[in-house]
């Protein structure tokens, strides 16, 4: 007779068991002082732009045909999550992945919500910091700086249908990046988890509301004609939007329902 297999404890941990650190995860963060969770905000959003920052000069002037381009400036932009996940900060996109507490009633509304402006806030900051340094430092010169103002006039460019659905998809991606760190047990797990997930993103032309707070400022600080503040409310908007129903109904939602629905009397 067969004996048993004993999981080894430095087995990647189960989706079960992972939808529950991501509830008792999201509950942490909504009981967090809004002090922390502000700072936190702000360095996530400075990561997030950093990694868009290398991904702008790693893409310029590339001549390694426009898919490899896009995979290699993919696979820079998986920066920002890295330090947002091993470093440690509160990034908006990410935290859709709290609606798995809310939906077991471990988080109400108005700490969800609270959650969700505060930290959008606070990586608008960030990015926006980031940005202002850079334009001001005088490394985005020559084609560098074209290559931004391309970026930002192509995002305002989008029309909201195109934004929204374009911000779903983003996020469907950028929260399983997250999920899938759940499963890890070190520092190497998680750094490998995240960049093809976020590459796949940057690469098929997703879009990312804290990105975009580095990508529009940068542009208009730049003199991109097209990027005013109206353009880029209309594209935060419908992005920001997408990014919710991306992260917070396709993976939190579906995950929740997976292992943490209760099961139905009868």
């Amino acid at each position: 007779m067969e004996q048993p297999v004993t999981p080894s404890p430095m087995d990647a941990f189960p989706p079960a068991q992972m939808a529950r650190l991501v509830e008792a995860v999201g509950v942490r963060k909504t009981a967090q002082a809004a002090l922390p969770t502000v700072m936190l905000g702000v360095l996530a959003g400075a990561f997030i732009a950093l990694g868009a920052c290398l991904y702008m000069i790693v893409i310029t002037d590339s001549t390694i045909g426009y898919g490899p381009t896009r995979l290699l400036g993919g696979l820079a932009f998986s920066l920002g999550l890295i330090l947002v996940i091993v470093g440690g900060a509160e990034l908006f996109t990410g935290n859709s992945l709290i609606v798995m507490a809310w939906a077991d009633r471990k988080v109400s509304t108005a700490s969800l919500l609270r959650n969700w402006a505060v930290v959008y806030v606070a990586n608008f900051l960030g990015a926006v910091g980031i940005a202002a340094a850079v334009a001001w430092s005088g490394i985005v010169t020559g084609p560098i700086a074209a290559t931004a103002i391309r970026i930002a006039e192509a995002k305002v460019s989008l029309d909201p249908g195109a934004a929204f659905l374009r911000g779903v998809l983003c996020n469907v991606l950028v929260c399983l990046a997250v999920w899938l760190c759940f499963a890890a047990h070190s520092v190497t797990d998680k750094v490998l988890a995240i960049p093809l997930p976020i590459a796949a993103f940057v690469a098929l032309g997703f879009e990312h509301s804290v990105a975009n707070m580095f990508f529009l400022p940068l542009g208009w600080l730049l003199g991109a004609p097209k990027v005013a503040l109206a353009a880029m409310l209309a594209n935060l908007v419908p992005v920001t939007l997408g990014n919710i129903v991306g992260g917070g109904v396709l993976v939190a939602g579906f995950y929740w329902a997976i292992y943490l629905r209760p099961p139905r009397a009868g």
